[in-house]
């Protein structure tokens, strides 16, 4: 295992080399500057078919200081934060803003903006897992897959634990610290029968290692995922609704988040430009984020801006209520920050929860999509097509696997003809859903 991590010394130490930019920025001549550490320090295990096959212990640190004179602005960054590589950074960051254009957005955050607030949201949960232990507990979760039957082969098992402190601080005075841990287990089998190959995949991922599923029900449920991949066939072409599975409903969320984020907005490069107030979902569903949860994912007191982060709501019965802004692409934009540097922050929906099975009843016959490929969406257009795999439903019930069709849409007419939100809710990432029933998709296959 890697030396200890002393999440408390690191904090301390970021601190004082962030302070000490700050100072080195000002004697320079910056009018303001702000800057940002990290470091992180993790174990990832790799196991396939009994075997250990990687080990890696891996420590990463960075810096990086931006400095602005008057609307210039000059970047640099190093993975080394000593006093020396300090003073270059400085150095390097003056020279490039004396060197570029006036952009009249550019800057630091209103100071009125910044956090004041940075409660602990408790999502530093270290694993005082030995090398060994890790090794174990992979091999355990694969050993569980292989040992269902038809499973004929293993891509493996892995087990990734790390942890880390993240410091940001600008010359308004504000300093803020956030030390996080991340967990995660997961296992890929493969199966055969005369029509060929299959495979499939589970995995845990959590904050604290002690709400992970156990390697056993990762490995069996990683298994059942691919056996019933078994004996697909091509579906028929034709336009019919499609139910996406949560992690890939999760995907389409991502897809609107991505189209009202301020960079998308002030290039002109979203197909939701000039959208607030508009109507894009049914008025069932509302869409928020809640940045301050407890144990959160991407659970954060202040964003990339040192601007406090506070619940925001993008969509409201259906209607776009926010865009997603940075203070730069606000600035951009003619309006102010919501506090989304960094992006979004455990995105929760608010709408009437069926079960997939009810979902299914609705469906009637159709297609669910349980694997998507390749990049075919547009964000500038909203157009949507993508290779996927799944299973044919018929008279609300699964029928058999299916694979090598597309499904084909736009983003709008997609979100127009949202019909139901499953409770098989998919607590892994930041964004939580359940299965989305989508009506009128076209279905290209055989």
């Amino acid at each position: 295992m890697t030396q200890a991590f002393d999440a408390t010394a690191q904090q301390a130490l970021l601190e004082s080399r962030a302070a000490a930019a700050l100072e080195q920025a000002r004697k320079a001549g910056a009018d303001a500057c702000e800057v940002g550490a990290s470091v992180d320090q993790g174990v990832n295990v790799s196991v396939r078919l009994g075997e250990v096959e990687t080990v890696e212990l891996a420590r990463d640190q960075g810096i990086a200081l931006t400095v602005y004179l008057g609307g210039r602005k000059g970047s640099a960054s190093s993975s080394d934060a000593s006093e020396a590589s300090i003073r270059a950074l400085v150095d390097k960051a003056m020279t490039i803003a004396r060197q570029t254009g006036e952009d009249p957005a550019a800057g630091l955050a209103d100071r009125a903006l910044m956090a004041t607030d940075l409660p602990d949201l408790e999502v530093h949960h270290p694993w005082r897992l030995s090398t060994d232990e890790a090794i174990e507990m992979a091999l355990a979760c694969e050993q569980a897959g292989r040992g269902v039957a038809g499973i004929s082969n293993s891509e493996g098992a892995e087990l990734s634990s790390g942890e880390g402190v993240r410091v940001y601080a600008n010359s308004h005075g504000f300093l803020g610290s956030q030390r996080g841990s991340r967990h995660s287990l997961s296992c890929m089998l493969i199966a055969q029968d005369e029509q060929g190959m299959q495979r499939d995949y589970d995995y845990s991922s959590e904050r604290d290692p002690a709400r992970l599923a156990s390697p056993e029900a990762i490995g069996r449920r990683a298994a059942e995922r691919t056996l019933r991949r078994l004996g697909a066939r091509r579906p028929a072409t034709g336009r019919m609704p499609v139910m996406f599975a949560p992690e890939l409903a999760s995907g389409l969320i991502g897809h609107f988040l991505g189209a009202i984020a301020g960079g998308a907005l002030y290039r002109d490069a979203s197909f939701l430009c000039d959208s607030l107030g508009e109507a894009l979902f049914p008025d069932w569903l509302s869409i928020q984020e809640k940045p301050r949860e407890i144990g959160g994912m991407a659970s954060a007191p202040f964003d990339g801006d040192g601007v406090y982060t506070r619940d925001n709501v993008y969509v409201e019965r259906g209607r776009i209520a926010s865009y997603m802004l940075s203070a730069y692409s606000a600035r951009r934009l003619g309006m102010t920050t919501t506090g989304n540097a960094g992006g979004a922050r455990n995105v929760r929906l608010d709408a009437p929860l069926e079960t997939p099975e009810a979902l299914l009843a609705r469906m009637g016959s159709g297609v669910v999509v349980t694997e998507l490929m390749g990049q075919g969406v547009n964000s500038v257009t909203g157009d949507y097509s993508r290779g996927a795999a799944g299973f044919w439903v018929e008279n609300g019930q699964l029928q058999y696997p299916i694979e090598e069709f597309t499904i084909a849409g736009d983003l709008r007419g997609m979100f127009a003809n949202l019909l139901g939100v499953g409770d098989d809710v998919d607590t892994r990432g930041s964004i939580h859903t359940g299965s989305w029933l989508i009506d009128d998709m076209v279905v290209a296959g055989s």
